[in-house]
């Protein structure tokens, strides 16, 4: 017996428990009528993924009861079909039946005699016919990289299997997947086919990770698998999408696009999935920029912002965050200043009012000269007998941000900074200057993969406008115009080699001594890592930005400000 299912890849908002249970609902529909019999929403699609501390108030709990019980009763026009959803839960605890060690999986509940203790889940629950039929507690709660689920939810070590057109279904979720135990589980539950609803976000080469655990998990247990991944972005989290379906034997029979909201559905016999469309692969690239353009327009639209603040200097970086910027919201919506110093060569005011025409944004420049002069002759009889340095230059960052967010303040669009993760590394960048600002596109983006964005914007056909970012811009030197004749190699080591570095030291957690090994100068070695250690304190003050590497500044890097500890060479 033939029976279709349907994989809803939606982008829902955390806290928007109204607007999720239309999507799902709206996901529903479309499965209903498209013959499905089931439908597969993604981790905790009635909350949003991830709802962080929010997870600590019982009201929180008490709005997804209400939202499943309003899903359960939507739903009920559409006969005979099945919706796995993902949602918070929040129930009394029962001897026996959750694991030990499950953190704070407790901590919501009030601490008062004669009050039952309760727990907490990362839950997925089986809807039929307006009613819940049952519900699955995920098991393995991630805690490393962006993930700390051990601080909300407990664990349950129970399957969850169901039946539908003579076929049994086990439910798994997200990280379940990622460990033998669940899927082997629900096997030995009668399972012959795994459902796997997610909230796993993007990062560099996530797609061939998620492909490779799968198909392990299918060597073990021999089931195919539904694999149904959300799409959208929070915070500085994206979410691609790119949801799949692995046969028995792990090959590919479908998958949806990434990056893209739709609800697909794939045709089952006998517990054999048929061949279905299956996506074309994104380039690197192409996947970088996606995620960007996904990032901005998620974190503008869904904090209403009207529209976007971009400092425009002639440089690489800004001109990247403004194609972003124009891809993702409009060019009507985004607004370029140019504020040039004494310092600003000619080609960069004109190279920035070229790419304001070429993108069709509005362009003001605001000169800084007298602004400038204002300050130092108002700090002159205290900088009395010292030469210029650093001071001067982080003034007049400090006076373009301070433009920026009078704007900002004045309009209501949001400034988004354009320092990228190489100078965010290294500190190479201004406090409440260039780093002023609500959201920051780049930040995860290592100088050198910022220039092959900027090459790739040019030569993309899916944006309209193609060679947006003049020439000009990509093979001049950068510098920061802060002072006569200044580039950013006057500072710093070759970009080439600060990524690299960078890479080794701050993403793959590899010793200085591996990394001089592979061929880097000690010197250089010594000094990228002691500005990476040194500058803590300016990355605890930026904004929050884009992820795209498994290793960002911000959630995924903890390390202390205040330490003496310096790590040998040898």
């Amino acid at each position: 017996m033939k029976t279709r299912i349907a994989l809803a890849q939606i982008n829902v908002t955390v806290g928007d428990f109204a607007g999720n249970v239309a999507k799902i609902v709206a996901a529903a529909r479309v499965a209903h009528e498209g013959g499905a019999k089931l439908l597969i929403a993604p981790e905790l699609a009635l909350s949003g993924y991830p709802p962080e501390d929010l997870l600590l108030r019982p009201a929180f709990y008490t709005a997804s009861a209400a939202a499943l019980a309003d899903l359960a009763t939507q739903l009920k026009p559409f006969a005979g079909l099945h919706v796995i959803v993902g949602h918070p839960l929040r129930e009394v605890a029962h001897a026996g039946s959750h694991s030990a060690g499950h953190g704070h999986g407790n901590a919501n509940a009030p601490i008062e005699r004669g009050v039952p203790p309760v727990d907490t889940f990362n839950a997925a629950s089986l809807i039929v016919g307006g009613e819940v039929a049952g519900t699955y507690r995920k098991q393995d709660l991630p805690n490393t990289e962006v993930f700390d689920e051990k601080r909300y939810f407990a664990s349950d070590p129970q399957p969850f299997v169901f039946e539908l057109d003579g076929v049994k279904y086990g439910v798994v979720i997200c990280e379940d997947a990622w460990h033998a135990s669940a899927a082997q589980m629900a096997k030995a539950a009668g399972a012959q086919v795994l459902l796997i609803p997610n909230g796993s976000p993007y990062h560099l080469n996530k797609e061939a990770v998620r492909f490779d655990i799968l198909r392990g998990r299918i060597r073990e247990t021999g089931l195919p698998m539904v694999y149904v991944n959300m799409v959208g972005a929070q915070d500085e989290l994206v979410f691609d999408g790119g949801s799949f379906v692995l046969d028995d034997k792990g090959e590919l029979v479908a998958k949806m696009a990434q990056f893209e909201e739709a609800t697909a559905i794939v045709e089952f016999e006998g517990g054999k999935p048929l061949p279905a469309a299956i996506a074309p692969e994104l380039s690197l690239e192409a996947q970088v920029y996606a995620a960007l353009v996904m990032g901005v327009r998620d974190y503008i639209e869904k904090n209403g912002f009207p529209g976007a603040l971009i400092g425009l200097s002639g440089g690489v970086d800004s001109a990247l965050v403004l194609a972003v910027a124009c891809d993702a919201l409009g060019a009507e919506r985004v607004r370029a200043v140019m504020m040039p110093s004494r310092y600003t060569a000619d080609i960069s005011t004109t190279d920035a009012a070229d790419m304001a025409r070429r993108v069709g944004v509005r362009y003001d420049e605001i000169a800084i000269a007298p602004m400038f002069d204002a300050f130092r002759n108002a700090l002159a009889d205290e900088f009395a007998g010292r030469a210029e340095d650093a001071t001067e230059e982080n003034i007049q960052a400090r006076i373009r941000g301070t433009l920026l967010m009078a704007l900002s303040n004045k309009f209501g669009s949001i400034v988004l900074t354009t320092g990228n993760k190489s100078e965010m590394a290294v500190g190479y960048c201004t406090l409440y200057g260039d780093m002023a600002g609500g959201f920051a596109v780049i930040k995860d983006i290592a100088k050198t993969l910022v220039y092959r964005l900027c090459h790739y914007r040019n030569q993309a056909t899916g944006f309209g406008k193609q060679n947006v970012i003049p020439e000009r811009i990509l093979t001049r030197a950068p510098s920061a115009e802060l002072r006569e004749n200044q580039t950013d190699q006057d500072s710093l080591p070759p970009y080439e080699v600060l990524d690299a570095i960078m890479r080794m030291y701050m993403e793959e957690d590899r010793s200085l001594a591996e990394i001089i090994a592979a061929g880097y100068a000690v010197d250089d070695v010594k000094r990228v890592t002691r500005l990476i250690k040194i500058n803590e304190y300016k990355r605890r003050q930026a904004p929050i930005g884009i992820r795209v590497t498994h290793r960002a500044f911000g959630r995924d890097w903890r390390y202390p400000i205040t330490s003496r500890y310096t790590e040998p060479v040898e």
